[in-house]
């Protein structure tokens, strides 16, 4: 099991932490699942388009449309509502299969950090679990 640290420098942003899960994969792993796990309420993981930045603009520019941040409707005292509507859409979790020693995603995939709630240092814990014989 791995710690991962992850730094986020706005209110809310995708953070590519894909490369840092490579590179944590076991050397001896050929086969296997990566499990990813966000322990915050306020932030979330998920597997999208790499290629495009615009991409992950059109996310968060769409989210905040669907969950503003202020809503006179809020009652959680902490003012945060929106970032936790957010994670719960999106969940804590992942199962990434590894492959040839690392993560077995398509051409255009990347794993990202959701960050919805920042700018704030957080952790992603991941376990790697050997698939071969």
């Amino acid at each position: 099991m791995a710690d991962l640290s992850v730094v986020s420098r706005r209110d809310c942003e995708f953070i590519d932490i894909t490369q840092k899960i490579n590179e944590l994969v076991p050397q001896n792993m050929k086969y296997g699942i990566c499990h990813i796990f966000c322990s915050h309420t306020t932030a979330a993981l998920t597997i999208n388009e790499n290629a495009d930045p615009d991409v992950k603009h059109d996310l968060l520019k769409k989210l905040d449309c669907l969950i503003p941040k202020n809503e006179s409707y809020y009652q959680h005292c902490e003012g945060n509502s929106a970032a936790h509507l957010k994670s719960s859409l999106f969940g804590v979790s992942l199962a990434v299969p590894i492959r040839n020693g690392k993560l077995w995603l398509g051409t255009w995939q990347s794993v990202y950090f959701c960050e919805f709630d920042g700018p704030r240092s957080r952790r992603v814990q991941v376990l790697f679990q050997n698939a071969e014989a």
